[in-house]
């Protein structure tokens, strides 16, 4: 016991080690990618006036996703077995709902509202708290909301578009309404903190196993990448905050509650 507290100790300082030196690397990459980004673009789209450093911050995003985020997704959807993955899904979907039913109520949407507080009922005491998805077989639909669309609903443009450090494409209305919306989050009211940071990990990359597929797609699709995720965002965003739009109902992907089936292997 006593010869093995030194080697527990280095291990400690050595994985300490690594993670200081991946987030001096990161900012070290930020810091340059920031100084990139000080070059114009010459006619930019005008919905897009910051297209250079979105460009460059884009770029940033690629390589901490390329480094960090999609080796960490691509084993766990190797190594998780499906039906788990999709329980996962299902409880953060539970989650959401309950930030969609509130926004929906500020929104005066009362049959999306009675939708939201079915749905988290039905899953919640049905569902084994959210892991299995009762409320969709029961075709109770789903009205994802958020508070950028709910200031979309009461008149609030979104603004020029803008790639945020590691949570990628957003407007400027968004960004402003994500404090809110991380005050929102119900994974922001469990403790204790090491709870709470492991339930936020897992999110991260469950989100970005669901889109392992569309990124492959998307990297052998698209000329310009870029532009394609920027007119993409921008439309999907501008159609859920629409104010005419009374049904706001999520109508496809894997926020509808129900994982697509697994390619065959």
């Amino acid at each position: 016991m006593t010869n093995s507290l030194p080697t527990l100790r280095a291990t400690i300082a050595g994985d300490r080690l690594s993670i200081a030196r991946l987030a001096a690397g990161l900012a070290l990459l930020l810091g340059a990618v920031l100084l990139t980004g000080c070059a114009t673009v010459a006619n930019p789209d005008p919905r897009d006036p910051l297209e250079s450093y979105n460009r460059s911050m884009t770029n940033f995003n690629e390589q901490v996703d390329a480094m960090v985020l999609k080796p960490v997704a691509t084993a766990y959807k190797e190594v998780t077995p499906a039906p788990v993955r999709t329980g996962v899904s299902n409880f953060f979907g539970n989650l959401g709902d309950v930030w969609s039913f509130v926004n929906n109520v500020l929104q005066l949407r009362g049959e999306a509202a009675a939708s939201s507080f079915m749905r988290v009922n039905v899953n919640t005491f049905m569902g084994l708290g959210g892991l299995l998805d009762i409320a969709s077989e029961l075709g109770i639909d789903r009205y994802k909301q958020d508070f950028g669309l709910t200031l979309g609903r009461w008149g609030v443009g979104t603004g020029p578009y803008l790639v945020l450090p590691i949570l990628g494409p957003s407007t400027v209305r968004d960004t402003f309404a994500l404090p809110v919306d991380m005050k929102g989050n119900v994974v922001s009211y469990v403790d204790p903190v090491s709870a709470r940071n492991s339930l936020y990990a897992l999110r991260a990359v469950e989100v970005r196993s669901n889109l392992l597929r569309a990124g492959s797609v998307l990297d052998s699709a698209a000329l310009d990448k870029y532009s394609f995720t920027r007119d993409v965002y921008l439309q999907v965003r501008s159609h859920a905050g629409d104010a005419q739009n009374a049904d706001g109902k999520d109508d496809g992907g894997s926020g509808n509650g129900v994982l697509p089936e697994e390619p065959a292997r």
